[in-house]
Formats: structure tokens, C-alpha cells, sequence
């Protein structure tokens, strides 16, 4: 059995978290930051020939340090293949063959939808964003969808201010009456304060675990709909030996993931 450490921070617990929802053979779309650290990890503890892919089209990278875009030049070196955006987005996303898609937004929303485009009205918005990128056919397409996001009343929403990538849409069978394959869409949101999951019955998000410095009180009280508890709700584990040795002296030897506390992240 893994040992659990205590001395982490909140990002790796964050990484550590994406990591075990990723497994073995899963072929799985990553940006930067998180959703990079997580597959990294879980390639060097519990899923070796899970295989990372940027939309950039670069698959299988083997980049000896953190990449700072899907473009960094650190990916190529060993890459099974350096393709395009088109082989990525086309051959692999719409050919079915992503396993695991990471997701982020600047609302997330009970059903797992989430804005990029606009806060307020659409017609008359109190700011726009940047838009889609990759994220609606990743959203769209990818057998399991992990949302990273801060846990709070701003970015969480009962309701998005725009769906720029659909979740469940307005609960579970929605996906299917808009043509979106089965058997896709969002699996988890991980925040800086707990895990949640979605019940297939409904579409909707509840807490599965709260992180160790928080409480099931507490994160129900950030979440700005009446969030649902699994009966078996239980503290989220922390981050094990394997994990952080993973991360600190192979993935991230300079801590650079620290920078996401430092710039109030999480």
C-alpha cells in the first residue's frame, strides 16, 4: 500500500487528484499546468502507457521539463509524433479515440457546462472572454472530461452565463438529443477544495470528497447551488510518496507548480 505524506501543497494535492482519474492505456488531451503534472504522474506511478497528447498535435511527448504552452518546443524531442491541430482536433478527437480530455473555465456550472465566451448578457456582457479554443469539441468528444477550478461562488454557477462547452446541459440524456455521442461528457470537477462528481441519473454535480483542509460544511456554503453529498463522502487522500516523487524530482524538479499558489490559484 502507498503512503500518504502530509507534507504537500494544495497544487500537488490538485495534480495528484487529476492523475487518479486517469488510467492505464487512456489516451488523454492535455494543455498546460495541471492537466500536464496530472497525466505525468500518473504515467510514472499507476498508468505507464497512458499516452499525452496537445492540441498543438503533438503525441506521446516526453518533454524533460515543464511545457509552458502547447506549443513549447520541450515536447518534440522523443514525441511518437509531431503532428497538427488538425491531426489532433480531426484523427483522434472526432475518430473517438481521447479517453481523457482536461478542462478548465471561467464558469463551471452544476451540470458541468462550461463559459469561455461571456460574463452577463451575451448582447451586453460585463466582459468577454477568450472563447472556445479547443475546449467544445474537447468537451464535446472526449470519453471523460476533467474540469480543474477554483471553488468558490464566481466560478461555480447554478446556471453559465453561456454554454461554450457542454457538460450534461440541462441534466443527464441532453447530451444524446443534441447529437453528442454516448457515453461521454463530464466525469469530475477538481477544485481547491473538494472533488466532485456527477450522478448519471440527473446529470448534475455532487461532493464525492473534501479536501483535508476544508469541510463538507465548507465547501457546500462556496457552491452556489444546493450541492449534494455521496453517502460515502469521505476527506480526499492526500497526495502519496510515489505521487510526489513523481512530481518534484522527474515532472517538476524546480516547483514551478508552486507558482500556482503563489499567483492565489488555489
Amino acid at each position: 500500500m502507498s503512503k500518504h505524506l502530509d507534507g504537500y501543497t494544495k497544487p500537488e494535492l490538485i495534480a495528484c487528484c487529476g492523475a487518479r482519474e486517469i488510467r492505464d492505456y487512456d489516451v488523454v488531451l492535455v494543455g498546460t499546468g495541471f492537466p500536464t503534472m496530472s497525466a505525468g504522474i500518473a504515467r510514472h506511478t499507476h498508468a505507464p502507457n497512458a499516452r499525452l497528447m496537445q492540441e498543438s498535435g503533438v503525441f506521446d511527448a516526453q518533454p524533460k521539463r515543464p511545457a509552458l504552452s502547447v506549443g513549447d518546443p520541450c515536447l518534440n524531442p522523443g514525441a511518437a509524433m509531431t503532428g497538427t491541430l488538425l491531426d489532433v482536433m480531426g484523427m483522434f478527437l472526432q475518430g473517438g479515440c481521447v479517453d481523457v480530455g482536461f478542462l478548465s473555465g471561467s464558469q463551471v456550472d452544476k451540470y458541468g457546462n462550461i463559459n469561455t465566451t461571456v460574463i452577463g448578457d451575451y448582447s451586453n456582457p460585463r466582459s468577454r472572454l477568450p472563447g472556445s479554443g479547443g475546449a467544445n469539441p474537447i468537451g464535446s468528444l472526449a470519453k471523460r472530461v476533467i474540469i480543474i477550478a477554483l471553488h468558490d461562488t464566481r466560478r461555480l454557477a447554478e446556471k453559465v452565463d453561456f454554454i461554450t462547452t457542454p457538460g450534461y446541459i440541462d441534466g443527464a440524456g441532453t447530451r444524446e438529443k443534441w447529437g453528442l455521442p454516448p457515453d461521454t461528457g463530464p466525469e469530475a470537477i477538481i477544485t481547491n477544495k473538494a472533488v466532485l462528481r456527477f450522478d448519471k441519473a440527473t446529470g448534475e454535480a455532487y461532493l464525492a470528497s473534501y479536501h483535508p483542509d476544508t469541510s463538507v460544511d465548507e465547501v457546500r456554503e462556496n457552491t452556489p447551488w444546493d450541492l449534494k453529498v455521496a453517502d460515502d463522502v469521505h476527506e480526499t487522500e492526500p497526495p502519496t510518496e510515489e505521487e510526489l516523487r513523481a512530481l518534484r524530482e522527474i515532472l517538476d524538479p524546480n516547483r514551478l507548480i508552486s507558482a500556482y499558489e503563489r499567483r492565489g490559484y488555489v
